[in-house]
């Protein structure tokens, strides 16, 4: 089975920058957006995708993304949808890696074993489970590793070592570094604390390193690469959708996400 992951981080490994991996709410602004602007984005440059399953009660994401939940809940957006827009993207010819981000409870609901064998037929590559912390999560991560899916978990600055080395011990495909301590949203520069954080994570762990939670501009991403592999953009992204018109919004993401890579554009297919 192929590893989309592990290539992407040898990739861009070789090529000497981090990975840029967006976050975009499934089915938000419309129900039907998602395949459209996770296609914009992997041709603006993203090298993978996080897709948020939408949950009433995000208590890890700020108002942008919030607000993007709330309305994507209401435009039908569920798991089922979700799963069929992965599906439909990796028909559509998508080798990106994609990856479902949410909360336990709407994958409880759902049912864990028939969550990860959707997820699997889809062709998503690993979950990042906000609430989930590993020493909890046997019941999603044991048939998540059987269906060779990764379980992404997060650390922030404040993270004990014994939990730096909990994570290390239960993670896949990358660890999730949150560079500052609070929810979601932009912010005008990277946090000081990040170097030594980064560093604590690195003494313990030879997985790649992913640096989140307000990176939203292109010298972010810059300062990022410099500590880590991949840096995630979430709330700048959202709001670039949500400042675009329904029809421009494939040609905002592509835009977007060209000058914060800071690189030429993929080619269009």
């Amino acid at each position: 089975m192929t590893d989309r992951l592990e290539e992407m981080f040898a990739r861009t490994r070789a090529e000497g920058r981090p990975a840029l991996i967006p976050f975009l709410p499934a089915g938000w602004p419309e129900l039907n957006d998602t395949v459209r602007l996770v296609e914009a984005a992997i041709e603006g440059g993203a090298d993978a995708v996080e897709i948020g399953l939408p949950f009433s009660d995000p208590l890890g994401d700020g108002p942008v993304n919030q607000v993007a939940y709330e309305q994507a809940i209401k435009a039908g957006c569920n798991t089922e949808t979700v799963f069929a827009a992965v599906a439909e993207l990796r028909a559509r010819g998508v080798r990106a890696p994609l990856l479902v981000m949410g909360y336990f409870n709407p994958v409880l609901a759902y049912g864990v074993n028939r969550f990860v064998e959707a997820a699997a037929r889809a062709g998503v590559d690993g979950f990042i489970i906000v609430d989930l912390p590993p020493q909890e999560a046997a019941e999603l991560e044991v048939p998540a590793r059987e269906a060779g899916l990764h379980m992404v978990y997060l650390l922030a600055p404040t993270s004990t070592d014994d939990r730096i080395r909990l994570v290390a011990e239960h993670a896949s495909g990358f660890i999730y570094c949150v560079s500052v301590v609070g929810i979601t949203g932009a912010r005008t520069e990277v946090s000081a604390e990040l170097p030594e954080f980064i560093a604590r994570v690195r003494a313990r762990t030879d997985l790649p390193l992913a640096v989140g939670f307000g990176i939203s501009a292109r010298e972010h991403v810059a300062a990022v690469g410099k500590l880590a592999d991949a840096a995630v953009v979430g709330s700048a992204f959202v709001r670039t959708i949500a400042d675009a018109t329904a029809p421009g919004r494939p040609d905002a993401v592509r835009a977007f996400v060209e000058e914060i890579s800071g690189r030429e554009p993929a080619p269009r297919s």
